[in-house]
């Protein structure tokens, strides 16, 4: 190998390593780039640790809404549901227990364990018979919600609920002046009403 080779291999190792020393230079500077742009990243952790409360604060208070909302609900369906039994019972005495009962299986069907204190309009059951009538049913209920402990969100809330059903004005009933011709009309109006299917046919 003559001289001029040898130098020329010596000038190529040379380039080379420092082509290798220039990469490693390089990298080294955008590795301290990328460390110097982002001088936040330690600062995620205290981030969610601020962020935290107010989430745990937010579903708090949409799981009380949800709750509340649902248990709204059930309260109008225990009112609905007394106010028909009452309607459909013959008397004030069989009207409140059947209103009563079933009011708190629909709520305790429900999940509500409120244990309320139905309120029953009943003036209906003396009205004359042929005349409008109606009854209603007041259903109450508190429900809680301290459990969810979300701040400015009170530990009970009270729902309540009242609807009207109608009474049949041609349904005897327990009270109420009943007069000859109120029953007699009353009488026809059953009659006819049996006779109208066949006057169909």
């Amino acid at each position: 190998m003559t001289g001029q080779e040898r130098a020329g291999q010596e000038r190529a190792g040379q380039e080379r390593a420092g082509q290798e020393q220039a990469g490693q230079e390089q990298a080294g500077q955008e590795r301290a780039g990328h460390e110097r742009s982002s001088p936040d990243a330690g600062n995620a952790p205290l981030e969610l640790l601020i962020l935290a409360p107010v989430l745990l604060f937010l579903i708090g208070l949409v799981i009380a809404a949800g709750r509340t909302s649902l248990a709204q609900g059930a309260v109008d369906a225990a009112a609905r549901d007394a106010a028909r039994q009452a309607s459909i019972s013959l008397s004030p005495a069989a009207a409140r227990i059947a209103a009563v009962s079933s009011a708190r299986e629909a709520l305790q069907a429900d999940g509500l364990h409120c244990d309320p204190v139905i309120g029953l309009n009943l003036a209906g059951f003396s009205a004359p018979l042929a005349q409008p009538a109606q009854v209603s049913a007041t259903v109450p209920c508190t429900v809680r919600l301290s459990d969810l402990l979300v701040p400015g969100v009170p530990g009970t809330r009270r729902l309540r609920a009242v609807f009207t059903s109608p009474l049949d004005p041609y349904r005897s009933r327990a009270l109420g002046p009943v007069s000859g011709p109120v029953l007699a009309r009353a009488a026809a109006v059953t009659a006819m009403s049996h006779r109208w299917p066949d006057d169909q046919a």
